[in-house]
């Protein structure tokens, strides 16, 4: 399916025929989970038989996977991440070169409406009339108003990666018509208060904290991407929201029932990362399973095999192979302070064979690789497969929760504590061998560079350093940004992507970002 503004909202047509999200569809009681499985399925894979026929035009299923376009957009243009490949526009995200033309912000953005028309589409054949008309008993109408409330979510959680990506986007809700209509394009600061409002509501139909499957997401995910937008208020609205972000997260933390995970660091990057104690973090996992997500290139897939490559053996990294793509830059590999030491267990980086510089970024053996994930237990046995990982990713998790503490203190917020914040990221510290801090050390410079050790490769980075006025300009450089090896300042407008060019020719009532030309 191509989404655009002028087609149907949805208009989906999986392989076997069946009309998916029809009437038809719904007398099977089975059906509501199946859709909302496929939400979120939806975040892993690219389409409906995994990465083969895509549910988006213009990229394939692998390539299209929402965590893989993530990753795509959040890392590459950052410290922390490069790739190898030049597939079509894919090199300008390396150097902060894009065009409105990029394939991958188009994807990154219809792969974001995609998700909203499927949530909306489900949101309007599951209100009380329909499923009384169809004879629902009481206790499946239960159970569907949580898959509501888990539907709006993962349509908030689009409209952030909308809003945080491009700024100012159409909202579509379940209340506007299916056909031929041109979505308004709204401000970024409205797109904030609707995300703002639909996640205060859901905390009064969400499943309570902690008592959801694993994999689904509960009240404490809401909150979490509530202190986040708060977080970043100041970036999206041009108001800060410190004391809120602050306020949000010690709920979260003394509240929750989500607790930091008293392992390894390394068990929450492993393939048993849904047992082995790193769950009892995790407040919103994308779930990874060899057998039963069958997706060889998106999602976790594509972050394991990309990162493998030179005299790397993959097998060790209970994988089939590599695909010679993502090192790190030598700027990231900086902030530890012997890379090739024990000292900080979070910095995995493979060094054997590896340059430091990056003097050809097609090169995978320039630059260190990274071995953050790895497709076996944490005991060191397989997994279920090593073509397809069983790693969970960590899209939210309590140490992110920790660090927003921190940071929302450091940055004024009366709700914060100094000798509480310095408590949680010497939490983290003890957890990796770093060293301890002291309330002295705890300034913006110290968190962001924190943030980056504790959460790097978990789709954050080009966020925070945009919050931080890292990202564009030349207060920070790294290799290759700006196109040039050893860096230069890029233009502030970068902060924003373009909105990509094919979305304005099917929507013309749409007005790119200031710096760009469609």
């Amino acid at each position: 399916m191509a989404l655009t503004s002028c087609s149907n909202d949805l208009n989906v047509t999986p392989d076997d025929d069946d009309e998916f999200l029809s009437e038809t569809f719904f007398e099977n009681p089975e059906s509501y989970k199946q859709v909302l499985a496929k939400l979120y399925a939806g975040l892993y894979v690219g389409g409906n038989d995994g990465d083969g026929t895509a549910d988006i035009a213009g990229l394939g299923g692998d390539f299209s996977s929402y965590l893989r376009l993530l990753f795509v957009v959040q890392e590459l243009p950052t410290d922390e991440a490069i790739i190898a490949w030049a597939d079509g526009t894919l090199p300008t995200l390396n150097t902060q070169n894009w065009s409105p033309a990029n394939e991958f912000l188009a994807g990154t953005f219809s792969r974001a409406f995609y998700h909203i028309s499927v949530a909306n589409e489900f949101l309007r054949q599951t209100t009380d009339e329909k499923l009384t008309a169809r004879g629902v008993d009481a206790s499946l109408k239960a159970e569907i108003a949580t898959f509501r409330a888990e539907a709006r979510f993962l349509r908030a959680f689009s409209y952030y990666n909308l809003m945080d990506l491009f700024g100012n986007v159409p909202i579509t809700t379940e209340n506007d018509p299916v056909g031929f209509f041109y979505p308004e394009q709204k401000t970024r600061a409205e797109v904030f208060a609707f995300i703002e409002s639909e996640l205060k509501d859901l905390d009064n139909s969400l499943a309570a904290s902690r008592t959801n499957e694993y994999g689904r997401v509960d009240k404490t995910a809401a909150k979490f991407l509530l202190a986040k937008i708060y977080l970043n208020s100041k970036v999206y609205t041009g108001t800060d929201r410190f004391n809120e972000a602050g306020t949000v997260c010690a709920d979260i933390i003394n509240n929750s029932g989500y607790t930091f995970a008293n392992v390894p660091y390394r068990y929450l990057f492993s393939a048993d990362n849904n047992t082995n104690g790193a769950q009892n973090e995790f407040i919103f996992p994308i779930v990874s399973d060899g057998n039963a997500i069958r997706a060889t290139g998106g999602g976790m897939s594509f972050i394991l095999h990309a990162s493998i490559g030179g005299s790397m053996d993959a097998a060790s990294r209970g994988m089939d192979g590599g695909w010679f793509g993502i090192r790190t830059r030598k700027e990231f590999v900086a902030l530890f302070p012997d890379a090739t030491a024990t000292a900080d267990k979070r910095g995995t980086f493979y060094t054997d064979g590896q340059t430091l510089d990056i003097a050809n970024i097609g090169t995978f053996t320039n630059g260190y690789a990274v071995t953050k994930y790895i497709n076996k237990k944490a005991d060191g046995t397989a997994a279920q497969r090593n073509d397809i990982p069983d790693t969970d990713f960590p899209m939210f998790r309590l140490s992110d929760v920790y660090l927003m503490y921190a940071e929302a203190t450091v940055r004024g917020a009366a709700s914060g504590n100094t000798a509480t914040a310095v408590g949680y990221i010497n939490q983290l510290r003890d957890r990796a061998d770093a060293p301890s801090i002291s309330a002295s050390d705890l300034t913006l410079d110290f968190i962001l560079d924190e943030r980056g050790r504790e959460l790097f490769w978990e789709c954050h980075r080009r966020t925070d350093l945009i919050r931080f006025g890292k990202f564009t300009g030349g207060s920070k450089i790294w290799q290759w940004k700006g196109g040039t090896v050893n860096g230069t300042a890029t233009e502030s407008y970068r902060d924003l992507m373009p909105i990509p060019s094919r979305i304005i020719q099917a929507n013309p009532t749409l007005e790119q970002n200031t710096g760009y030309t469609n």
